[in-house]
């Protein structure tokens, strides 16, 4: 019986995106195993064994190398037909283990669901993510990206043994963030004891340098001394910087305009009450949070990056402004704030946009493309 192993840096990144892989995987026959750090839950759905690793997230840490050594000893005892590597970290150490095993599957496939380094990145670090990618392409057949930035890097740097493929994204189930009518909006946003006359932007993310929180609470500042008072900003999750970011939030006196949820699932209702979603992030693949937001019907303010270029059309469903430029991203917000046929008209672009990045539109596509580079390696 054909096997593959799916490796992520944490069991939850499956969990979250990777289930419906899981099991169509599984319904085509496949012994399923999974990789990665342990999360709260026992088990994962259709998988048949999971693995836990507990990769150490730092790329330049010894217990990784260790890592490397017990993941080339499981290929070697499992001996899988194919593997399904993603997230940066986990990809390196796993594709080092399977050098160092010297039993290669018949197909090994990195999905980067976002390099770490552009063009703009400082040359040190991106010298040394590149180099990586050289290092480990030997045993890499193929690669799977999610944005046009990504795909050239791919490309010019040939990080790959045999095929190249862009992709729109893992999908997301557009089921799950359907829009709403008005009144219901209104509804939701008494429940959580927001007003009609709010004008709520939201923006989930880890807080991380990276997601660049700092940025909108600036910019929330400069709003709201331009008389926006009735400007809410809501930041759903956590990470390193939440508290000191709670903290600068009292410091600029704006702790009534931002709302910090901590971590939810339930990020639905929130979509539902926001009038704009906004991003501020440094880099991305193809952002969940964004699509997401396209799908319950919203216009998307975010940065001129990675990521962001493929999914918002300036001026259809979204805005993009360059990276940290607090100006520009108020004169964007305003412009929606004072045109409400603008907004509504950006967000019905959002919706039809999302259709191409659909669990539905997608899924087919990535389980067509494994499965055939596997019969061609065969």
């Amino acid at each position: 019986m054909k096997k593959i192993l799916f490796v992520a840096s944490t069991l939850s990144h499956i969990e979250n995106f990777h289930t419906p892989y899981l099991n169509e995987f599984n319904k085509q026959g496949y012994v399923v195993h999974v990789m990665g750090k342990p999360n709260n839950k026992a088990e994962i759905l259709y998988a048949d064994k999971i693995l836990p690793i507990a990769f150490e997230k730092n790329m330049f840490s010894v217990k990784n190398i260790v890592i490397a050594f017990k993941i080339s000893k499981i290929i070697k005892a499992e001996n899988y037909d194919i593997i399904s590597i993603h997230t940066s970290l986990a990809a390196f150490f796993t594709r080092l283990g399977i050098m160092l095993c010297f039993k290669k599957p018949k197909l090994v496939v990195n999905t980067v669901h976002g390099y770490l380094f552009d063009d703009k990145t400082s040359f040190l670090k991106r010298s040394i993510m590149l180099l990586a990618e050289k290092f480990t392409k030997c045993i890499t057949d193929i690669i799977i990206v999610m944005n046009s930035i990504d795909y050239d890097i791919a490309k010019k740097h040939k990080l790959y043994k045999d095929s190249l493929y862009l992709i729109n994204g893992m999908g997301i189930d557009t089921s799950l963030f359907p829009s709403i009518s008005y009144e219901n909006k209104i509804d939701i946003r008494k429940k959580f004891n927001f007003s009609e006359d709010d004008f709520i932007l939201v923006y989930v993310a880890e807080f991380s340098k990276r997601k660049n929180q700092k940025f909108l609470l600036d910019s929330i500042n400069k709003l709201v001394n331009d008389d926006l008072k009735n400007i809410k900003l809501l930041l759903l999750g956590d990470g390193q910087f939440l508290n000191e970011l709670k903290i600068y939030s009292n410091t600029l006196g704006i702790s009534e305009n931002v709302i910090f949820t901590g971590y939810t699932r339930n990020t639905k209702d929130y979509y539902h009450i926001a009038d704009v979603c906004v991003s501020s992030s440094r880099s991305e693949g193809l952002p969940f949070n964004i699509m997401e937001a396209m799908s319950i019907g919203l216009p998307i303010v975010a940065s001129k990056v990675k990521g962001h270029t493929n999914l918002i059309v300036p001026k259809e469903n979204g805005f993009l402004f360059e990276y940290d430029n607090t100006d520009e991203f108020c004169n964007y917000i305003k412009t929606i704030y004072n045109d409400k046929n603008l907004q509504h008209n950006m967000g019905t672009k959002s919706k039809q946009l999302c259709k191409n990045y659909s669990l539905e539109a997608v899924l087919p596509n990535i389980i067509n493309i494994i499965c055939n580079e596997y019969k061609s390696h065969l």
